[in-house]
């Protein structure tokens, strides 16, 4: 999977979901991705901006977590997923994924 088609899937999802209140930063091996929920609605684009919380994966592992192939949880635990920040806006990405 490519950046583009990340940002056009969580461009979908955004827009079908209320604002996220806080901001998130995907930081992928081929990109960054920026979730910008602070407004009326979800705003995602590949600025890399400083963000309330800071996801670090791969392109694979953030596609096999949205395909229900990895379980969240369980790649954090295994260092496959890296949170930094505020771990309560990161539990809202399920909604986005």
């Amino acid at each position: 999977m490519e950046l583009s088609t990340i940002v056009a899937y969580l461009e979908q999802r955004a827009k079908s979901n209320s604002p996220i209140e806080g901001s998130i930063k995907f930081v992928l091996d081929t990109g960054v991705v920026y979730i910008d929920g602070t407004g009326a609605e979800n705003i995602v684009s590949t600025e890399d901006k400083d963000a309330d919380t800071t996801i670090s994966t791969t392109i694979a592992n953030l596609e096999k977590m949205r395909n229900g192939d990895l379980n969240p949880m369980m790649a954090v635990m295994t260092g496959k997923v890296k949170i930094k920040g505020d771990m309560g806006l990161a539990m809202k990405l399920q909604s986005l994924l």
